[in-house]
């Protein structure tokens, strides 16, 4: 369902305009302009819902961030000190040299 309504938000502008009313009221169609839209990845859970946390995962030598849903960008800090910690804790690493705190 969510993938659907995304579509049909992409490709009418009435529609696009309706789901920014929710939050402008005051918008107008003169007001939008058309620009490039952008692709993210989402985790689905194995029932179909969408993954709304960080999925971090080990294999081996290697943390893969599989999931990093919006705003990954405004908590990229904190993932990085997650991903340090998370390979101190799990790989041989020397914790004992001083790093900065982010």
């Amino acid at each position: 369902r969510v993938g659907l309504e995304e579509m049909y938000r992409d490709f009418s502008k009435a529609g696009f305009l309706k789901a920014l009313q929710r939050y402008m009221p005051e918008l107008r169609p003169a007001d939008l302009l058309p620009g490039p839209a952008g692709v993210r990845a989402q985790a689905l859970a194995p029932n179909g819902t969408l993954v709304d946390d960080f999925v971090v995962d080990q294999q081996g030598g290697v943390l893969h961030v599989r999931n990093a849903p919006s705003p990954a960008a405004t908590s990229s800090l904190a993932i990085a000190e997650m991903i340090v910690n998370t390979a101190e804790r799990n790989f041989t690493l020397d914790s004992t040299k001083p790093r900065k705190r982010l």
